[in-house]
Parts: structure tokens; sequence; C-alpha cells
């Protein structure tokens, strides 16, 4: 028993006496402006101009956009809460874009941000997420090129008036500004900005 004590009591120094795992450095990006007019066309789900919105922000918000969006209903038929045959949206945001030191404007400054892989989600229910596959559809052509992406995985077998779930998947890796996890256990302390290389 006392042995036993002992050699706990030696692990635990010796893990102690380990030096911390330094946390990889961020990656150095800068908010770009962007702008996006986007109209939705389908068949399987209608949607008012006010509902799209909302989806729209949700998915440009997982997506990384800044969340002082500028995003307007593009002036469509029907009232409030009823589904139009084209409704649609534009959009003035700011997205994230990798810092290069060497062609750096001095005038904007780096902001620190990670990769995250995203997978959309549209709505809680998996039935309506479903109904959403065309949405999907459309957001991989037309959105997700103005965000900085990699290891994109797609796949759908979309069948318009036809649900399955889990049918339609869009993944992705996407620069999330570290700022948006202040608040949470965990968020990493900010960190002095690089300069702009000197030319």
């Amino acid at each position: 028993m006392a042995a036993a004590a002992v050699l706990a009591l030696s692990l635990a120094a010796g893990a102690l006496a380990q030096p911390a795992a330094e946390s990889s450095p961020p990656t150095w990006a800068v908010w770009t402006p962007k702008e996006l007019r986007f109209v939705y066309m389908g068949f399987t789900s209608h949607y008012s101009c006010d509902g799209l919105a909302g989806k729209m922000r949700s998915i440009l918000l997982q997506l990384g956009a800044r969340p002082d969006m500028k995003l307007r209903e593009v002036p469509c038929s029907g009232s409030f809460g009823t589904p139009s045959p084209f409704p649609g949206a534009t959009v003035n945001m700011s997205v994230l874009t990798p810092w290069d030191a060497a062609s750096a404007n001095a005038s904007v400054t780096p902001v620190p941000a990670h990769w995250k892989l995203v997978q959309l989600t549209t709505d809680r229910d998996p039935l309506r997420e479903a109904g959403d596959c065309e949405l999907i559809e459309q957001v991989k052509a037309h959105v997700l090129p103005l965000f900085t992406a990699r290891n994109v995985e797609y796949r759908s077998t979309c069948v318009p008036n036809q649900l399955q779930v889990g049918g339609t998947v869009l993944k992705a890796e996407v620069l999330i500004a570290d700022d948006q996890q202040a608040g949470q256990a965990g968020a990493k302390r900010s960190t002095p900005a690089p300069q702009p290389a000197t030319r």
C-alpha cells in the first residue's frame, strides 16, 4: 500500500515537472468586405423572403461571416411570412481571408483566427432540414466560394419533392475569428498582431 502511494506521488511529480505543451500559433487573417445577391429557386421547399433571410443569416454566421452583416430581403411578391416563388436577399458582409505580410495593407489590422470544421445546419428538425437540400446545393455553388474554405465535403441525393433525412451534407473547414470564442471556457488570450513586411 505504501509502495503504491509512493509510486503515485512520483508519477504526479513527474507530470508536474514536464513543461506545458505550447499552444499552436494563431492563423492571422483580415476582414474582407464581400457582397452577395442570392435568389433561391427550388421545387421542394418554398420560403417567404423573411424566412429565407433568417436561414441565410444563420448559414453565413456558421461559415464565419462577421455578425455586423447588412442583410436585406430582395423585394418579392407576397406579404410577411407568405411563401414567394423567388425569394432572395442581398448581403454586405465581412469574411476572413488569410493575411500575407508581404502584401499586407498597413491600414488593415490582422486578427487571430483558426480553422474550424463546420457542417451546415438549417433546422433542428431533421425532416424539415431534409427539405432544405436544394437551398444547400445553391449555397455550395454561390455562397461558399465567397469564404476561405478547405477540405470541402459535399454529397447530395436531393430529389425534388422527395425528403431524405441526411441525404444532403455540406462540410468544410473555414476560418473563424478567435474573438468569436470570447466568453467561452478556454478562450484564447489576445495575441499581439504581426506587422507587415518592410519593403
